[in-house]
């Protein structure tokens, strides 16, 4: 039986890709989320699931920085990338972290039904609307470079990597894993060299750099 994850915090979206999973995919099993952290609760509790719908924008996920926390620590899981920002470039960098696809929030409900099918067929799936922008529009050399970076980092190098982009010391990050504080100082190591940075502030500007701002926010702002 196939299994879904819908990550999003507004819960009327959520029961719409509910509805429109459940037309696509008979006897699909389905887990929601409405935060990063609730993402990576259920993928944890739940190694079974398919395929992820992420929204770039919720509580605990600000941009590309959750694909690229579930693409290192579950790299089995697909990850279909929901947003309302539409630019190809936005697009083209989701793709490049790894996403198995990209819906836009203004897509229709057949455009739905399509995508959840295709990627779990093993296909990588874009809106009709955006494929020709998108395969013009050429990956930066910068983004390429940073997703292979840090798909170098085993899952708990991952988790000690934004646990320092938070802000937290060594003693707490080691309380926070249940592991020895030793363990995490061979983490850092390792993630300072994989990424070739030199300290701490510099690998937390490497998950900085995933960051993007949110068309609905800047739309509601006066």
């Amino acid at each position: 039986m196939p299994s879904l994850l819908i990550a999003d915090d507004h819960p009327l979206f959520r029961a719409a890709l509910r509805g429109a999973a459940a037309e696509a995919v008979s006897d699909l099993l389905v887990h929601e989320a409405d935060s990063l952290d609730g993402v990576l609760a259920v993928l944890e509790a739940e190694p079974d699931i398919d395929l992820v719908l992420l929204d770039l924008h919720m509580p605990g996920n600000h941009g590309l920085a959750g694909l690229a926390a579930v693409r290192a620590q579950y790299p089995g899981v697909a990850v279909v990338v929901v947003s309302a920002n539409e630019d190809p470039r936005v697009v083209r960098r989701a793709l490049d972290h790894g996403a198995a696809g990209y819906l836009p929030k203004s897509s229709s409900l057949e455009d739905l039904r399509e995508a959840i099918r295709a990627v779990l067929a093993c296909e990588q799936w874009l809106p009709p609307a955006l494929r020709a922008a998108v395969a013009r529009t050429q990956s930066a050399s910068r983004d390429a470079d940073l997703a292979a970076r840090l798909a170098s980092l085993s899952p708990q190098q991952f988790r000690v990597l934004t646990l320092v982009a938070q802000g937290l010391l060594n003693k707490q990050i080691a309380d926070r894993l249940d592991v020895q504080e030793r363990t995490v100082k061979a983490h850092l190591s390792a993630i300072f060299e994989r990424l070739g940075v030199r300290n701490r502030t510099q690998a937390s500007v490497v998950l900085r750099e995933l960051e993007l701002s949110d068309p609905a926010r800047l739309i509601d702002e006066p």
